[in-house]
């Protein structure tokens, strides 16, 4: 069953993540043995849980390649949230084939890309993604794998609560792509993205 809304349980872990973490010069400051007790991924799923029903607008700052035109308009809709799994299209313009999953794990948060073709069927390259391979912070989680060469490649995901959120691919730390969305100035829901009413057909 969907669910647009922070479950009770989502909601709690998001008061305690609120007060989480030790200040650092990209993190809030906080009570460090409040995320001791919430765990840092539980805080993670909180804070990105606590975006939902709302959109934001960002900016490319970084890409390796021409994937996405750097003047077009990129809207994000934290569009479903719910314990085990988190949903939000990209909108790229009038382009609405994105939607980044997140998925909970026992051990790990897992990412995924799910990607549509306008009349709602899968594209070919979809369902890419990675899982955390480390605890993180209540708001910054890497999803990796390593790579032939023996880098380490994949996607990173921010969260400042009431300031950005964050995306972009990753390659031994340094970013590649690098998407920013303003969470001060929310945006007026976008419309809804293809493919929305059927699950994955990939989904494990």
């Amino acid at each position: 069953m969907r669910s647009s809304r922070t479950t009770p349980l989502l909601a709690l872990v998001a008061l305690l993540a609120l007060s989480a973490c030790a200040p650092s010069d990209d993190e809030p400051a906080g009570d460090p043995s409040v995320a001791a007790q919430a765990g840092a991924q539980d805080a993670f799923w909180a804070n990105l849980g606590a975006l939902c029903e709302s959109a934001a607008e960002g900016v490319l700052l970084q890409a390796p390649d021409d994937q996405i035109d750097p003047d077009a308009r990129l809207v994000v809709h934290f569009w479903e949230c719910g314990e085990e799994e988190i949903r939000f299209p990209l909108h790229v313009d009038e382009n609405r084939s994105r939607t980044w999953v997140f998925i909970r794990h026992e051990d790990r948060i897992e990412l995924r890309h799910d990607h549509r073709n306008p009349d709602g069927t899968e594209e070919s390259n979809t369902w890419y993604g990675a899982s955390t391979l480390e605890e993180g912070t209540p708001y910054r989680q890497e999803f990796v794998t390593e790579r032939e060469d023996g880098s380490l490649g994949g996607w990173r995901v921010e969260v400042q609560p009431g300031e950005r959120y964050t995306y972009g691919t990753i390659r031994d730390g340094e970013w590649r792509h690098h998407l920013e969305f303003d969470l001060t100035r929310p945006v007026e829901l976008p419309p809804m993205h293809w493919g929305h009413e059927v699950r994955p057909s990939q989904r494990p």
